[in-house]
């Protein structure tokens, strides 16, 4: 496989792992685990959206000297703005958290709930897969500062990020009396979306190139505006922060990690 296929394939594979959960775990993931991933999501995606997207896009626009910081400025908040308008049609992950199922609540309620979460999550991993097929797409014109490496060590990033989003999807529907296999499948039809817009966003190539600091930091703010709106909140509710801290750490520090020792 080149690093194409990779690229395309790694953060689908993260988000079906961690809906393969669903198969060794009998009950609902547990919470000071899920806060754990959540955190250790956030502090991946963070670090990914500084080194892999933001630097490169500011490096890309030297030529403009002390404003080179201007195209990573306007992505950026085109990114952030463009989260927020979709929040604005999608249910928010921590708002869901904030309304528990009560003993009385229906079956369909309850099924009702995750569903909205599977789309949730599926929307917001649209701007993931575009993230994915910019930097790939940088990577494979070999007319830009983005090196194979980088396309790859954002793909593991974001597979890493995946993991406790299949698990928060596929774990609920179980304990709602779907089979297991029903609910890994939904799991990992979440993530299905990112190679699907990583394709489509390469195939645009020619048209992107041009643009792209602009599309790498539109990148990197809507991978912050995620964190921030929906992994942070949903990881640190009533108050329990200390294990997201921990979390949120040690990705950020692997994916730094990561970019630097593979670009």
């Amino acid at each position: 496989m080149n690093i194409l296929q990779y690229g395309l394939l790694i953060p689908f594979l993260g988000t079906a792992t961690g809906s393969a959960c669903v198969f060794f775990m009998k009950k609902e993931i547990n919470d000071s685990l899920e806060r754990f991933l959540l955190g250790f999501a956030g502090g991946v995606m963070i670090a990914a959206g500084v080194w892999s997207l933001l630097i490169p896009a500011m490096n890309m626009a030297d030529e403009m000297g002390r404003l080179s910081f201007i195209p990573a400025l306007t992505g950026f908040v085109l990114g952030v703005v463009f989260l927020l308008l979709l929040d604005k049609i999608t249910p928010h992950l921590h708002a869901m958290a904030q309304n528990p199922e009560g003993g009385a609540e229906s079956a369909r309620k309850k099924i009702s709930r995750t569903m909205m979460l599977f789309l949730a999550v599926t929307l917001h991993n649209i701007p993931e897969g575009m993230a994915v097929g910019i930097v790939l797409a940088g990577s494979l014109s070999g007319s830009t500062m983005i090196s194979a490496a980088d396309a790859l060590a954002l793909s593991i990033g974001i597979a890493i990020q995946n993991f406790p989003e299949g698990a928060i999807i596929s774990m609920p529907l179980q304990t709602e009396g779907n089979s297991k296999f029903r609910s890994f499948l939904y799991g990992s039809l979440s993530g299905a979306v990112e190679p699907v817009a990583a394709i489509i966003t390469i195939l645009l190539t020619s048209l992107i190139l041009p643009f792209l600091p602009y599309f790498l930091s539109f990148a990197a703010g809507a991978m912050v505006f995620v964190v921030i709106e929906e992994l942070i909140p949903e990881a640190t509710r009533n108050e329990k922060t200390d294990i997201c801290t921990i979390g949120f750490s040690l990705g950020f520090a692997l994916m730094m990690v990561l970019d630097v020792a593979l670009g």
